[in-house]
């Protein structure tokens, strides 16, 4: 549009400033218009700060205005001209050239020529604002004059003291004149009162309503005073009114121009596109009707290749072909009337075919468990096992492995009673028709025969489980497959898609099908469930319908497919996934007959006469998630670990069965150990089979275990307990085999010899025990101890698990005997128990050298049950170290009870001496006499070593009771006669002990009855 040369009569801008105002938008280059601002209409308030409303000029909207960036001579040179006389008083007013000449302006042909007539429109609309602008500034003086400054402050002040007089109710925000409260303060009722004088009464009113008078003038002036200094707010607003308003009529004739540019570009570029698109679209209706009618022609012949299916046992594929049907009436056929009852037909199919192959699939189980096991093969009908799994997999019916579940329970169960069956049928002594309990029969039986009976239902269940856990990879390896095949369609789709042709179409068609399916499940729900399959075929050619075969149908379908080339890669990628599927199955594992071959061919036509976007669809939905089929993978897998539980728990039944009258408590170690052993053997080969470890039969076994071991650790406690109230505390004579048995353990290793038979001509018993070298004289008590300590390291090497509850009974066994002899020797028990007369200072050392004997071999068993135990069972091994103190303690108590008796026996001789001829004295030949008999007594059985220590504490007893003597008599050490005759006596006495055995070199040191106290 071509620019007008006149001037606006008042500034227009498209843009805001930052103060407020609006200011004309920049033109082209050529014109510049410095940008013209509104006046000051009214002065500022003296408070607030100075703020101008015109900006400088712009560096960018102002690039090509001269500035004094553009000068070629600079300021300082022109006013210092040295051809001109004096400085020009107009230098700054003139207008310079280019070349700092005085020339004249010539007009400017781009410039219009401004006349007063220009302004006089604006000057119009401006004079009322000027002259209000005027009054104003009479009211309001200027912020920068110092006296109106000062007036102003004081005007202030003079208000507030004003306002000051106004009594702070009427201030108040809730001042209401309805409060009586309110009322009676701002109107007085004493000043009406009637006591008072009528003239009295209108005075008091008069300057009542003069005093409220003046408080509104007070407040008025305020008011008005606040108004004045906020006079320019209100002009700015107004100016920006009138300029707002000059823009909305600009915009709306604006708008008006474009409405009917916009009406003329419908009428002549719209209509007739939109015409030609709209019989496009008719015709792509059409064709799609057309293509719907083909579909529908199809779909009709479902039901009679679905029959032809299921008279040769094709589940898959029947299933298949409704799966496609049903998804094809609910995606492209929703809401056809001819066809609103067969999507409950097609229900109604595939629940018959569910309730088929369940049938199928249990029947397979039974007669898969339940067959001999002298049969070669382990798989039964492999092929066909693999058919049902899958198409189980396809219908979802994921809890078909708890129809084999409990199938292998019912199993398991036949096993036990077949093998029960057969071994009564072999004995002669029991009669199942007088004991007809499989228990009862099972605790008739011998031991022997028991085990056998145990032995067998060991290996059958252990082919049990071999069997099991074939069929159990075959369903494995059917899901592994799929769930391997799902995963190579689904990255083969994603390519698919991702190729130049790919169409993710028909992702909003199964919205209107809820309400379908809905109706459908209902229909469902008021039909019975448990229908009779032999129903079935009657059913099937009810739902049949006539009508052109299916394969013509489909025939078109493919031409129909042949124009869709954008969608080649997509149904190529469900081809394959659904060929897999098939492979899968098995299929060609039923009849070969013309009608299979021919079935699975239309199977394949319906699933490539599907329409775009609905193969795929199909594949995804039909089959289980990977999340699904990888529960079902671990489900199997739990199931042969549940196969193994079963198995566990019906041995657990046999073992209960027969320890129910505690036969199993009554059994010899060897029986114990046997029964064991094939027990461990049987959870070690399961656990082989499995990859895990049952626990139930362990635990059973573990349960017997221990009261095996209460019962045998009381027999041994009980025979030792009759062995030592009947021991009379004499040495024995040691047989060979118990030497031998001695001679066994020397390397560390524990192991029990069998008994040699008693006509042994080498079997000559001697004195002493050898052990390391060592001597030890031992009672027969002591024997027997030794070999019942055997028997228990021996029962645990034969049974580990028992280790932990062995070694508190062994414990328990030493802590007995230590006790036990402790009271019979110390206690003097054996004088009332055996009846001896006295216990003597043998006695004694034999008791201390039988437990000493003990000890050697605790540390040795220690070792062995070390070995036995799990390192977080180490802490009960604590129980031999207060074994060994209590032994300890107890050898030191008989070496105590020793020189008690010596110390008595000088005590009393000690306390008669005189030192008088003749020498030596009698009381010293007691003595020596003593010494010897108690050297004679222990010298044959403790070891000279602690022969001479015990000596030593003897010899030190005598010397302090020899001391105490010679203090009491006054004899010193002075060389004086006295003296003489105590020194014979020591010399008779030192002379006696050391010609004793082993004692030549003892020190005895009898200077030591001289040494005084200091």
């Amino acid at each position: 549009m071509a620019s007008s040369h006149s001037s606006s009569p008042a500034p227009h801008s498209s843009r805001a400033s930052s103060d407020g105002l609006y200011r004309k938008a920049s033109e082209p280059p050529s014109r510049h218009y410095r940008p013209v601002c509104l006046p000051d209409v009214c002065p500022k308030e003296p408070t607030g700060e100075s703020r101008e409303l015109c900006d400088g000029p712009s560096v960018v909207a102002d690039q090509h205005r001269w500035t004094i960036y553009s000068s070629k001579v600079n300021l300082p040179a022109a006013l210092n001209d040295p051809r001109l006389a004096k400085r020009e008083s107009d230098f700054f007013t003139k207008t310079w050239g280019l070349d700092f000449v005085e020339t004249e302006v010539m007009p400017s042909f781009y410039l219009p020529n401004i006349t007063k007539e220009h302004f006089a429109p604006y000057l119009k609309e401006t004079s009322q604002k000027e002259k209000i602008h005027e009054r104003c500034k009479t009211i309001c003086p200027n912020k920068d004059d110092p006296d109106s400054v000062s007036s102003i402050t004081h005007n202030h002040e003079k208000a507030r003291e004003e306002l000051e007089q106004v009594p702070k109710i009427f201030m108040k925000p809730d001042f209401v004149l309805n409060d009586p409260v309110t009322f009676n303060a701002v109107l007085p009722w004493s000043h009406f009162s009637v006591a008072s004088g009528k003239s009295r009464d209108g005075a008091s009113s008069r300057l009542l309503q003069e005093k409220l008078s003046h408080y509104l003038d007070v407040v008025e002036v305020c008011i008005a005073r606040q108004i004045s200094l906020r006079s320019e707010a209100f002009f700015h607003a107004m100016s920006s009114q009138h300029e707002l308003q000059d823009r909305l009529q600009e915009t709306a004739r604006a708008v008006s121009k474009l409405r009917g540019r916009m009406a003329s570009m419908e009428r002549v570029m719209c209509e007739g596109p939109l015409r030609a698109l709209q019989q496009t679209r008719t015709r792509s209706n059409c064709v799609r009707l057309h293509s719907k009618l083909k579909l529908m022609a199809a779909v009709h012949q479902a039901q009679p290749t679905v029959q032809l299916l299921l008279s040769t046992s094709e589940f898959v594929g029947a299933l298949e072909l409704i799966a496609t049907t049903k998804e094809v009436l609910q995606q492209e056929l929703q809401g056809i009337h001819s066809f609103r009852h067969l999507g409950s037909q097609l229900c109604e199919m595939e629940r018959l075919i569910d309730k088929m192959m369940v049938a199928d699939f249990t029947t397979y189980a039974k007669s898969d468990l339940n067959r001999p096991f002298e049969d070669e093969g382990q798989i039964l009908e492999k092929d066909r096992l693999q058919s049902l799994v899958f198409g189980l997999l396809r219908q979802r019916k994921l809890d078909f492995l708890d129809i084999y579940s409990e199938e292998i329970i019912q199993a398991a169960k036949g096993i036990v009673r077949q093998c029960v069956l057969q071994t009564v049928s072999q004995i002669d002594e029991i009669d199942p028709d007088v004991v007809m309990k499989v228990p009862e029969q099972m605790r008739l039986m011998a031991f022997s025969q028991w085990m056998d009976l145990l032995k067998s239902i060991f290996e059958n269940f252990i082919l049990f489980l071999k069997r099991i856990k074939a069929t159990l990879s075959v369903i494995r390896g059917v899901v592994l497959e799929l769930l391997d095949s799902s995963q190579r369609s689904r990255m083969m789709l994603e390519r698919a898609r991702a190729g130049p042709g790919g169409d993710e179409r028909g992702g909003g068609r199964g919205g209107g099908g809820a309400h379908l399916e809905e109706e459908e499940e209902d229909e469902e729900e008021d039909e019975p469930r448990d229908r009779h399959a032999a129903r079935a075929g009657a059913e099937v050619a009810y739902l049949t319908h006539e009508g052109l075969f299916i394969s013509d149908a489909l025939n078109e379908a493919e031409q129909q497919q042949q124009q869709q080339q954008q969608l080649q890669r997509s149904s190529t990628a469900s081809h394959t996934q659904s060929q897999a599927k098939r492979d899968a199955c098995g299929s060609d594992s039923a009849s070969g007959t013309t009608e299979s071959s021919s079935s699975r061919e239309h199977t394949s036509s319906a699933a490539s006469a599907l329409p775009r976007g609905l193969a795929s669809s199909l594949s995804e939905d039909m089959m289980p998630s990977d999340l699904e089929l990888g529960r079902v993978a671990n489900s199997v897998q739990e199931l042969l670990y549940t196969a193994s539980d079963v198995s566990h728990d019906r041995c657990v039944k046999v073992l209960m069965a027969r320890a129910k009258d505690a036969s199993l408590e009554r059994l010899s170690s060897a029986e114990f150990v046997q029964l064991s052993r094939e027990v461990e053997a049987f959870v070690e080969s399961t656990e082989k089979i499995c990859g895990r470890r049952s626990v139930s039969l362990r635990g059973a076994l573990q349960s017997q275990a221990n009261r095996f071991v209460h019962r045998f650790h009381e027999e041994r406690k009980t025979k030792l307990s009759l062995l030592l109230d009947n021991e009379r505390w004499k040495q024995a004579e040691v047989p060979a085999e118990f030497q031998d048995l001695v001679n066994s353990i020397a390397d560390g290793r524990i192991r029990l010899l069998n008994r040699k038979p008693s006509g042994s001509e080498d079997c000559i018993p001697s004195d002493y025990l050898i052990v390391d070298g060592q001597r030890y004289a031992v009672v027969g008590t002591v024997l027997l101890l030794i070999r019942i300590l055997l028997e228990y390291c021996q029962c645990v090497n034969d049974i580990p698990s028992i280790a932990t509850d062995m070694l508190t009974r062994l414990s328990d066994l030493l802590k007995h005997f230590n006790s036990r002899s402790c009271q019979l020797v110390l206690g003097a028990g054996a004088l009332q128990v055996v009846g001896l007369k006295t216990i003597t200072t043998k006695n004694l050392a034999l008791a201390s050298r039988c437990l000493q004997l003990v000890m050697h071999y605790i540390p040795i068993i220690r070792a062995h049950f070390e070995t036995k135990l799990q390192p977080k069972q180490y802490s009960v091994l604590r129980h031999f170290d207060h074994i060994t103190k209590d032994y300890n303690d107890h050898i030191a108590e008989i070496s105590a009870k020793l020189v008690a008796i010596m110390d008595s026996l000088f005590e009393k001789f000690l306390s008669k001496y005189e030192v008088k001829a003749p020498m030596p004295s009698a009381c010293f030949r007691n003595i020596c006499k003593q010494m010897a008999k108690m050297h004679e007594a222990i010298y044959d059985l403790l070891p000279e070593e602690q022969t001479q220590m015990l000596f030593l504490r003897i010899n030190a007893s005598f010397k302090l009771h020899l001391k105490r003597q010679l203090a009491k008599l006054g004899v010193v050490n002075d060389g004086g006669p006295q003296h003489g005759l105590v020194v014979v006596d020591v010399a008779f006495y030192t002379e006696n002990v050391q010609a004793l055995r082993s004692l030549e070199r003892l020190d005895l040191n009898m200077a030591e009855i001289w040494e005084q106290k200091r």
